[in-house]
């Protein structure tokens, strides 16, 4: 966790360590979400090398807005589209779905 909240301050170009408590709830906050957007309950698919890294760009892009757009209450009203994180999560339920349900038990696709 260390590592993806070193990222995160990175990718927000954040220095210091003061803003680290608040990153690393955002980071936690959204592997949940990310997660529960997929599957609860397969570890082992979040860590297979075809799945890790769209997971952690899925989990730094989430916890990046949560950090960039903190605070809720603003004079206009904004229309937030997240289309990296979106994606990125339907390519993770595809191949969630083909490893689980479309193929055999080493991952490979069914042929027909």
């Amino acid at each position: 966790m260390d590592d993806l909240v070193s990222r995160l301050k990175t990718s927000l170009r954040i220095d210091g360590t003061e803003e680290d408590p608040l990153l690393y709830g955002y980071a936690i906050a959204a592997q949940l979400f990310v997660k529960n957007a997929i599957t609860t309950d397969d570890e082992v698919f979040f860590a297979s090398e075809s799945v890790k890294p769209l997971f952690e760009m899925a989990v730094l892009s989430l916890a990046g807005a949560y950090y960039t757009y903190r605070i809720a209450l603003v004079d206009t009203q904004s229309y937030p589209v997240d289309l990296t994180l979106n994606s990125i999560i339907a390519q993770l339920r595809g191949l969630y779905a083909s490893k689980n349900y479309g193929g055999d038990v080493s991952g490979k696709e069914a042929t027909v």
